[in-house]
């Protein structure tokens, strides 16, 4: 009896010693591996009736919480660089900046100027756009917004300005967590039928859009930065469905791409929800069913 007793519990403990090394794998993977393994990727959206530059290039970095501490907020500056450089280096027609640039509230000593310093460095042909996230607003909206205009960065708070050149307008939403999302506001210089490219901080503000007639993107979830198979994430930001926090989802009348940002917040982990920029290459629909607006239709990643 007593040596029965031995081997189960010799092979309880080996058991507990494999479980204990799987969970220490898992923690440097989510907090020292994959947080800082951006991943690059790529859409072709086809959108009906598009009049707009044939291909056009579509960048869009959100949620990047720059702060100082490497281990804490993850995205220091001299990472953000880096990323700049990358997104330099696909040479994107256009730069949308989704909101959350600061890490917290900016404690760390991070201001609103050095940020404005790091994404004043995107370089696009038809400009640089953003919208406040409630980070920014926590930190000091009105600070970051003069601080990312003297950088050359487009502002667009409820606000709509016409790519130079060109029939595509770019809608900038507000903060919904703040009380600053006003979509109809956003829309009303946009002329009517014109094709847009809309972005917003809280994917929430897509339910008050009309359809779609472009792209729409959103921020904010993270993708809850911990992604569980056959559930969701593990958060989700005021009631939003943790199943939806990433990727294509249908908002009322729009099919809006969430995506799960660069940096990290409140906790600096990430498991199964890498961070991310997105390129999208628009072009004309040549049936009505690959029009995103139409049901969703989008080609899958190339990488």
């Amino acid at each position: 009896m007593v040596g029965v007793l031995r081997r189960w519990f010799g092979r309880l403990l080996r058991l507990l010693l494999v479980l204990a090394f799987v969970l220490v794998l898992l923690a440097v993977w989510s907090v020292l591996i994959e947080p800082r393994w951006v991943a690059q990727r790529q859409f072709d959206v086809s959108v009906s009736g598009w009049d707009g530059p044939p291909g056009l290039k579509v960048a869009v970095a959100s949620d990047w919480h720059i702060g100082q501490d490497a281990l804490r907020s993850v995205m220091t500056r001299a990472r953000a660089l880096s990323i700049v450089a990358d997104i330099n280096a696909a040479q994107p027609d256009v730069v949308l900046l989704p909101g959350d640039f600061i890490s917290g509230r900016g404690e760390d000593g991070t201001t609103p100027e050095q940020v404005a310093e790091v994404l004043g460095q995107l370089k696009a042909r038809y400009g640089v756009y953003a919208v406040l996230g409630n980070h920014d607003w926590w930190t000091n909206g009105p600070r970051f917004t003069q601080a990312l205009k003297a950088a050359g960065v487009t502002v667009l708070q409820n606000d709509a300005a016409r790519l130079p050149g060109t029939s595509v307008w770019v809608v900038g939403i507000g903060d919904r967590t703040t009380g600053h999302s006003d979509p109809i506001q956003a829309l009303r210089q946009v002329p009517a039928g014109a094709k847009t490219l809309t972005f917003m901080h809280d994917p929430a503000s897509a339910r008050s859009l009309p359809r779609e007639t472009g792209l729409t993107v959103a921020a904010h979830t993270h993708g809850g930065q911990v992604w569980i198979p056959f559930h969701g994430s593990i958060v989700a930001p005021h009631g939003w469905p943790v199943k939806q926090t990433h990727g294509w989802v249908r908002v009322n009348r729009r099919t809006v791409y969430i995506t799960s940002g660069l940096g990290v917040s409140i906790y600096p982990v990430r498991l199964n929800m890498r961070p991310e920029w997105v390129m999208f290459s628009i072009k004309a629909a040549v049936r009505p069913d690959e029009t995103a607006g139409a049901d969703g239709a989008a080609t899958a990643p190339r990488s």
